[in-house]
């Protein structure tokens, strides 16, 4: 089975289960490369998460006596530029704005992009923080659709706050023009629907302050799924299982992503993303790389892939840290047409980060990214679901002729299923005995979860990967509208749960 990956990530768990049965002797060799892939598949799932669990365990002993009050205090602490796209975002924007001015850390501007908006999100911004229209001095370093109006706040309460109102050009775009007038030398870009653990900006930042002769150009935080999940003051207060199936079922998906993928990719050396929803970056270096760009959907994979392949390019020595605390919440999709908009604009942005860098395949200059990073996207992230549906289609022929080998193909069908599951379940372990962010009654509906997961979430999964492959071939280049329910506040709740 396939399980999917939250945006972009390392899917962590592409099995597909259809290509396991057992063909006749003129498809041996066919049947043959079939368990080859699947089995390697598997092994690499085992091995990332073998690597992920040990780096886990180092990483809190290591953090664990970490007093983060010292950052907060330091003047050496780096001096942030927070960049926040916005396009119709009047549900949350609000309360995820004031999220961001509450963060606990001192050297910080926010600049949120309002991306030619068609609803009420600039104006709920200008009523809520007292805007009023400024002249600001920026560098156009970077080429962008031209800047309507800039705000600043007339109330000292929101002075880090700065208010861009552009012309509608897509998310990349959009923190393009947050990075000109941005004026501190590390940028941090987070989707304006998040909300932000207190302390995120601290341990984010933390790597930057630790000796090195590499000099840091990227570091990623942990996402976690915050539907059904209660907010109140701009940060959560209530952590909760989803109660649809399907955001619930994305819990499992980011946790195997994060807690058993990109933990191993970090250790390796090897990580190709640093999530879009809250990654910090080297100002300089991303600029010479060219920023983002804006023909791509993919925008957050594509400039960490050119910013490390800019860096060995330079012969640079550098990092690329990620911090797996649970720093950063946001909303995941609760319909199945707002599910595949978003997994198939995925797919697309992987097929495009993979072609614009396919020099790196397999190129020993590029060293674990080119030997080892670039070739696993490309046949267990691109191919796996192309495959999947080979196999599903070779199946139903075989079916039809009579052909197949019915006690074996249900052998390897159940074996699938029962990895599938375990290594779920392995990732719920790995929460619990690290954050521990769930009850007991939530660990069990999310079992439940894993247990239905390979039933109801890969079909659509497979679907929307190759409704992706389609879209491309047809050279679609939307970022497609992600409607959201909005989080759930203390103030709604009813009155024995406030």
């Amino acid at each position: 089975m396939i399980i999917s990956t939250p945006k972009g990530v390392d899917n962590h768990n592409n099995m597909p289960l259809a290509i396991l049965f057992a063909v006749p002797e003129h498809l041996s060799d066919y049947n043959a490369f079939m368990l080859l892939f699947a089995f390697s598949i598997m092994a690499s799932y085992l091995f990332l998460s073998m690597v992920s669990i040990f780096s886990m365990r180092n990483y809190l002993r290591k953090n664990g006596f970490v007093n983060y009050q010292v950052i907060l205090n330091s003047d050496l602490a780096p001096h942030l530029s927070l960049i926040a796209p916005a396009y119709n975002e009047e549900l949350t924007i609000e309360e995820n704005v004031q999220s961001i001015l509450s963060l606990n850390y001192n050297n910080y501007e926010v600049v949120v992009v309002n991306d030619g908006s068609k609803d009420r999100t600039l104006d709920i911004l200008i009523k809520t923080y007292d805007l009023v229209p400024t002249d600001l001095d920026f560098k156009g370093e970077l080429p962008t659709k031209s800047v309507r109006r800039v705000y600043k706040s007339k109330s000292q309460a929101f002075k880090r706050l700065t208010v861009i109102d552009k012309v509608n050009g897509g998310k990349a775009d959009a923190l393009n023009v947050g990075i000109n007038y941005s004026k501190n030398p590390y940028v941090v870009c987070i989707d304006v629907d998040c909300i932000l653990e207190k302390d995120a900006l601290l341990k984010l930042a933390k790597p930057y302050l630790e000796l090195s002769e590499k000099r840091v150009i990227a570091t990623g935080g942990v996402l976690r799924i915050a539907n059904s999940c209660v907010a109140d003051g701009g940060r959560l207060i209530e952590v909760n299982a989803p109660k649809k199936m399907l955001p619930r079922i994305q819990v499992l998906e980011y946790l195997r992503a994060f807690l058993l993928g990109r933990m191993a990719w970090s250790k390796l050396d090897g990580l190709l993303l640093i999530s879009g929803a809250f990654g910090m970056f080297d100002k300089e270096i991303a600029i010479k790389a060219g920023g983002y760009d804006p023909k791509t959907v993919g925008e957050d994979m594509e400039l960490v892939v050119r910013m490390r392949r800019y860096m060995i390019e330079q012969e640079l020595p550098y990092s690329v840290f990620y911090i797996p605390d649970p720093i950063c919440w946001t909303e995941a999709p609760e319909s199945l047409a707002i599910f595949n908009k978003q997994r198939s604009r995925w797919t697309r942005g992987t097929i495009e980060t993979l072609w614009r860098h396919r020099k790196m395949f397999f190129n020993p200059q590029y060293k674990v990214l080119g030997i080892l990073s670039i070739p696993y996207w490309t046949f267990f992230e691109f191919l796996a679901p192309l495959l999947e549906v080979i196999g599903i289609l070779v199946t139903l022929y075989l079916v039809i002729i009579g052909l197949i080998n019915w006690p074996f193909f249900v052998i390897l069908a159940i074996l699938v299923y029962t990895f599938s599951v375990a290594l779920s379940c392995l990732a719920l372990l790995t929460e619990e005995y690290t954050y521990s962010q769930y009850s007991l009654k939530d660990f069990k509906k999310l079992i439940i979860g894993a247990l239905l997961e390979p039933f109801i979430f890969h079909p659509v999964t497979v679907y929307a990967a190759i409704k992706g492959n389609l879209e491309k071939l047809r050279g679609r280049n939307a970022w497609g509208e992600m409607k959201r329910s909005g989080f759930r506040t203390k103030s709604v709740l009813p009155a024995d749960q406030t």
